[in-house]
């Protein structure tokens, strides 16, 4: 397990502090798909914190895709998958939502922002070549 610290001169809260370690450490690969995080309590003993913040940081990190937990299995990470980095699935689906409601506020319809969508795939180079389709 990485090394967590707690700083009182941090303006975050503690739980805001201990989330943002851990996912550091899993986007740059230092806690690698499947390591099993210690248990909340054991956590929370270790950097003299109230349980409920180091659940409130993991449940954060679940909501993020970034780790799972399951009852009797603990708290482990979770892998990218695709080759993209944890919880780009969740911030794609954010980008997507404020696009749509964007385009919805220009007054296009559904089919109308499909085609916008699908245009501008077309029109775009990608990372390994010229515009797709």
């Amino acid at each position: 397990m990485v090394r967590l610290s707690i700083s009182g001169a941090d303006p975050r809260p503690p739980y805001v502090q201990v989330r943002a370690q851990i996912q550091e450490a899993i986007n740059t690969g230092r806690l690698p798909d499947q390591t099993h995080l210690p248990p909340v309590r054991q956590l929370a003993a270790d950097l003299g914190l109230a349980t409920g913040t180091v659940a409130r940081a993991y449940k954060e990190l679940e909501a993020e895709g970034l780790v799972r937990t399951a009852r009797g299995a603990g708290t482990r990470v979770v892998a990218p998958r695709d080759g993209g980095r944890p919880g780009q699935d969740e911030e794609a689906r954010r980008h997507a939502a404020a696009l749509v409601g964007q385009l919805r506020g220009l007054g296009l319809t559904d089919q109308a922002i499909v085609e916008v969508v699908l245009s501008a795939l077309r029109a775009t180079p990608t990372a390994d070549g010229p515009p797709s389709g």
